[in-house]
């Protein structure tokens, strides 16, 4: 039995999985994290320029769960209490050849979970990075930024001090936040709810962007919702009430230009944030 099949028979069943599940169940659950751990699998992934959810891999982790018990560990300063398998982080144990290997820089007070996976030339500042979460290669997730379960975030990006992408592990065939190739997220911005940002973006600071955020492109006037296209300059801005002009305007998200790949690549965010 395949373990996408074992895991999809497990989950209809997903009342009855308990730490005495059968060995099958927890190996295949056990495999998919070491999988997502070490990006032989991610949950989500391009197919034919379309992001898939791969259902399985959610279930497997939320079936986690059910199938180990709370522990605790005590550390220098504290001790803390969580499920027994991800009590241990992404990086417990690991040797300077571990981590020549793995070829990322991660910086003291960084917490990345068992099941997550970071790419080669990655730099994580003290930040969060959660399970099933993928980083790949050359982004840098800066001070106290936050990588939700399951978010994606592509090569080449810059998510900046204090920024959360979100996290969207349930339910199962949700797409999870997904931050595609070279893109640059403001300091204290929040994309969420299985919203994505189109490669070679640029958020300004405070952006909040989820699925029920008017996004609105200034030169055409067309408002949208969930996706910000590739190469779009985005700033928080304001929509007024046509029918009560008096009323408080409603925040959106505003896209006040969107440049070519070549432009993206030869000017600074300060000049594309700029009027």
């Amino acid at each position: 039995m395949s373990i996408e099949k074992i895991i999809n028979e497990a989950w209809d069943n997903k009342d009855q999985v308990n730490q005495n599940s059968d060995k099958s169940l927890k190996d295949a659950v056990n495999q998919i994290i070491n999988d997502l751990d070490s990006g032989k699998a991610r949950v989500a992934e391009k197919i034919n320029g379309e992001w898939v959810t791969h259902q399985h891999l959610k279930k497997a982790i939320m079936l986690s769960f059910r199938m180990h018990g709370m522990d605790i560990m005590a550390g220098p300063y504290s001790t803390w209490r969580d499920k027994s398998h991800l009590l241990k982080g992404k990086t417990a144990g690991w040797t300077n050849e571990d981590f020549e290997k793995a070829g990322f820089r991660m910086v003291p007070n960084t917490a990345a979970r068992r099941g997550s996976f970071v790419a080669k030339n990655a730099v994580l500042m003290p930040c969060y990075v959660n399970i099933g979460a993928y980083i790949d290669e050359g982004t840098m997730m800066d001070t106290f930024s936050r990588a939700g379960s399951c978010c994606q975030i592509g090569k080449n990006c810059h998510i900046s001090a204090g920024t959360g992408v979100g996290g969207v592990l349930e339910p199962a065939q949700a797409l999870p936040t997904i931050i595609e190739d070279n893109v640059f997220l403001g300091a204290m911005s929040e994309v969420v709810e299985g919203v994505i940002v189109g490669e070679g973006s640029v958020l300004s600071m405070g952006m909040y962007i989820g699925q029920s955020t008017k996004i609105v492109n200034r030169k055409t006037g067309e408002i949208t919702y969930g996706k910000i296209p590739p190469y779009s300059v985005v700033v928080p801005g304001s929509l007024p009430d046509k029918n009560n002009p008096k009323a408080p305007s409603l925040y959106c998200a505003v896209i006040i230009k969107q440049v070519d790949e070549k432009t993206r690549s030869k000017t600074s965010v300060n000049d594309l944030l700029r009027e």
